[in-house]
């Protein structure tokens, strides 16, 4: 029939069944699988993904969101692709765990080996819906099936030869120095979700979906996959295997989140666009309930939050101790000497503002009093070297370390710190707008 339709296609229904053939066998082949067992593979899933796609957007297309006979078939699609998406994800990490040489990931391998066999026992239940509204709908399904040799596995044990050298560092520190930056800013961006801890079913549904949801979820995935790219065309070419090894660590972080972040955001549109909320019209919430049948919303919610939200924080906050290593040995480092503020010397205001500018550039810089030096990112110890300056009356201090900080840290010192002698704020140079 396949063959038959390629040479002119016109009807809806000729285009419908034609377009479904792919996606049919692999429902087949999905329910001839041992649910419990990892047999499917990354082959397998990019062939579901596309032919899902297809079909969603075809039905789209014809208005299938709006037509009680064809909106569950379309649901179906809807939900086979986002599963799917995820299941090549997690399947991707899995494959290259290895090669992201990150510590202590036992733990980790594990829910992520539970994550999986959700996933696959998920699909493995929506297939025989998908086939049986085939029939009703008079599509034709094909006899036969895919089988695993179909689906070969996209490595093998050859690794081509290593013949690029992507070892010139110098030309590659700015850009290092703006990766490293960036990793931090997101990592402390992050920080907002507050996991500490694995939550319950109720807690998690305090978050999901007012605080952690697909659109939030989303913008970060754009963010690490940007960070990502950045990588790869600015720092290493070159893949995992060789080269710096603190980068290819580095970079390992962002990876894995990434690929995180992409499993949640495929979890969590599928849980609010077609689990959440039906609207009010009969048809949605019997395809919601449907769709709740062949797809556990409680085990869907807990390995979105307690798998992908718990690990991305931790893998986040795991990079940020290498993200500041590797920053700080390739910032271009510098120094000035710049006055104290004037009649008040550096109080609350003054003090938070110069730990604000080096907290933002990531990099170490020093407040150099006399002999003595304190963390210039630290509002405390700043405060404590200003009460050294009024003691010792000293008129001037020095700044020792990054260069993109202390540039700014000029800036501020020349408006007096941003108040004016009677204490009060006074408005910050445009450069300094991130300070506000």
């Amino acid at each position: 029939m396949k063959d038959n339709l390629t040479s002119q296609i016109l009807t809806f229904d000729d285009k419908i069944s034609f377009f479904s053939y792919d996606y049919l066998k692999c429902c087949n082949y999905l329910r001839s699988i041992d649910p419990r067992e990892d047999v499917l593979n990354k082959s397998f899933y990019a062939r579901l993904i596309t032919s899902s796609q297809i079909i969603e957007d075809f039905l789209d297309f014809h208005g299938a969101k709006n037509n009680s006979d064809w909106y569950f078939y379309r649901e179906l699609s809807a939900a086979m692709r986002h599963l799917s998406i995820g299941s090549y994800s997690q399947k991707h990490i899995a494959n290259r765990l290895e090669f992201y040489d990150l510590n202590n990931t036992e733990n980790f391998k594990k829910e992520g080996e539970k994550t999986l066999s959700f996933l696959i026992q998920s699909l493995h239940l929506v297939a025989p819906a998908i086939i049986a509204e085939a029939h009703r709908l008079k599509i034709q399904v094909p006899d036969e099936t895919f089988t695993h040799n179909d689906f070969p596995e996209i490595t093998t044990n050859e690794i081509l030869k290593f013949n690029i050298d992507d070892q010139n560092i110098d030309q590659q520190k700015k850009n290092i120095v703006k990766i490293a930056s960036e990793f931090l800013s997101i990592a402390d961006a992050f920080d907002q979700m507050e996991f500490y801890e694995p939550y319950d079913l109720k807690d998690i549904l305090t978050i999901v979906p007012h605080k952690v949801n697909e659109v939030e979820i989303r913008r970060y995935e754009m963010l690490v996959h940007n960070l990502q790219s950045s990588f790869d065309t600015y720092v290493i070419h070159g893949g995992y295997r060789f080269g710096e090894r603190k980068l290819k660590q580095l970079r390992g972080h962002f990876s894995i989140v990434f690929h995180l972040l992409q499993i949640m955001g495929r979890l969590l549109h599928f849980y609010e666009r077609h689990l959440h909320k039906a609207g009010y019209k009969n048809i949605y919430k019997k395809v919601q309930e449907a769709l709740a049948n062949m797809v556990d919303s409680d085990r869907l919610l807990d390995r979105t939050i307690n798998f992908g939200l718990y690990y991305a924080c931790h893998f986040l906050t795991e990079g940020k101790n290498l993200a500041k290593e590797i920053l700080n040995e390739n910032i271009e480092r510098f120094k000035i000497t710049v006055s104290i503020p004037m009649k008040l010397g550096f109080h609350s205001r003054p003090s938070l503002l110069v730990a604000k500018i080096v907290q933002h550039y990531g990099g170490q810089v020093e407040m150099v009093v006399g002999q003595d030096r304190f963390d210039a990112s630290s509002v405390l110890d700043i405060q404590w070297a200003g009460g050294k300056v009024q003691k010792e009356n000293i008129k001037t201090v020095v700044f020792e370390g990054d260069k993109r900080a202390l540039n700014d840290i000029e800036i501020l010192a020349s408006v007096n710190y941003g108040e004016d002698t009677m204490g009060k704020g006074v408005p910050l140079p445009e450069a300094l707008n991130y300070l506000k």
